[in-house]
């Protein structure tokens, strides 16, 4: 057997990758002097030759020669008979090194070496995987699907690592098929056992805020800083973004012409509605630009609990809530302020009557589709076309047209 088992386990591993030659080194002689520790009790004794291009070994045995009979440890000393069957004219006190063979280590040591020399390495393998993507974390990659599951999606790079994608990390409208390339940004590395397990996400901020340093050269360069980015994924995204440099528009430089740099990003986001504003230190400019597209006409602060009162006209004020209340509910991410929106220029008719006055008979989620497009009294919901409403709000016809009626009887009834 000899050799056989460890020339195999270099063949194996002396191209690896992710392991040098110094490190291998290191790694063949730790598992060969457990090995010998086994066997003869200690490795103090012993010298080991490696070379790793041939896959080969050799082990000497080092021991002092001492009078036949006085032998007190077999593995640091020998008689003097049996040093001169190795060479007839040893004397006492002499050196001896003697080559130990693979095979008088037995069988059964010698795949247990080898096992284990498989698992030092692998170990050493993942030791370094989770480094490398640890530094990582934040950055964009690119896999291929190698399968997909229910719950996530399996990816492979080039270099053969695996690397996951969960379904809550997918934008709501991704679709992959194996052996599509997909691009997101490394989130997090976990170990599993002894394995590290590569997260990557589409859905986080970071991902879009580097696909911005991606595809637009001033955020690259630095000239334009991305302050802050939220997110509802696939659906609308709002990037705050600043420049040092008064010659440069940091929201035209993003945008492009007819938004021709930041199309490529949202397509590649499953066509998110992305807002790009000019940051500000001025907390009530800021929260007014935060609720684009709608045109506010006042902002009132209260800076120590942290919440805007903003006064908008009735034909602003769908624009600024948004569809779901998706706008107002990024603006409020995006400026750190707990948003109110009042409606102004009108005063509510006297004999007008709040919705939530009707929670006994319309359910309360309900009243909050009406509000959330900036329809809160009775009155409100009674001038608006039913169609439009339809379009405007996740009810159905019946539903708005019960809800008409129930606010025609108390109105008018």
């Amino acid at each position: 057997m000899e050799n056989i088992a460890l020339i195999e386990s270099f063949s194996e591993f002396k191209d690896d990758k992710l392991i040098d030659r110094v490190t291998l080194m290191a790694i063949l002689e730790d598992v060969f002097r457990n090995a010998l520790k086994k066997k003869y009790g200690s490795d103090d004794n012993f010298d080991i030759i490696i070379n790793p291009d041939k896959g080969d070994m050799e082990i000497w045995r080092n021991r002092v020669v001492v009078e036949d009979g006085e032998v007190e440890d077999p593995n640091s000393e020998i008689s003097l008979s049996e040093a001169r069957r190795i060479e007839p004219d040893f004397e006492v006190g002499e050196d001896v090194s003697e080559e130990v063979k693979l095979i008088q280590l037995g069988r059964r040591a010698i795949l247990a070496l080898r096992q284990n020399l498989i698992s030092k390495i692998h170990e050493h393998d993942n030791t370094n995987l989770y480094k490398q993507f640890k530094d990582l974390i934040g950055d964009i990659y690119t896999a291929e699907v190698h399968h997909v599951r229910p719950k996530a999606v399996i990816l492979m790079d080039d270099e053969g690592n695996e690397i996951v994608l969960p379904k809550e990390k997918q934008i709501p409208n991704d679709y992959f098929k194996k052996g599509d390339n997909v691009r997101g940004v490394i989130e997090n590395v976990e170990l599993k056992g002894n394995k590290p397990q590569i997260i990557m996400s589409r859905t986080a901020p970071e991902f879009l805020e580097k696909l911005f340093e991606q595809e637009i050269p001033e955020v690259f360069d630095g000239l334009i800083t991305i302050k802050k980015v939220v997110r509802i994924p696939g659906e609308k995204a709002k990037v705050a973004v600043d420049s040092y440099d008064d010659r440069i528009d940091p929201v035209g430089a993003c945008v492009g012409m007819k938004g021709s740099r930041i199309h490529g990003i949202v397509r590649e986001l499953g066509n998110e509605n992305i807002d790009v504003i000019n940051y500000t230190a001025n907390a009530q400019l800021y929260i007014t630009r935060a609720l684009s597209p709608a045109k506010v006409s006042t902002v009132k602060i209260n800076e120590e609990a942290k919440t805007a009162e903003v006064f908008l006209k009735i034909e602003e004020v769908s624009k600024a809530i948004g569809r779901g209340g998706n706008n107002i509910k990024l603006a409020s991410l995006l400026t750190g302020y707990e948003i109110d929106v009042i409606r102004e220029g009108i005063a509510q008719e006297e004999d007008d009557v709040e919705l939530r006055e009707f929670s006994d008979e319309i359910e309360a989620w309900v009243i909050e589709e009406f509000e959330k497009i900036g329809l809160d009294t009775a009155r409100s919901v009674l001038n608006q076309d039913v169609a439009d409403l339809v379009r405007r709000t996740d009810l159905e016809e019946e539903t708005i047209l019960d809800v008409i009626n129930i606010l025609k009887e108390e109105l008018e009834g």
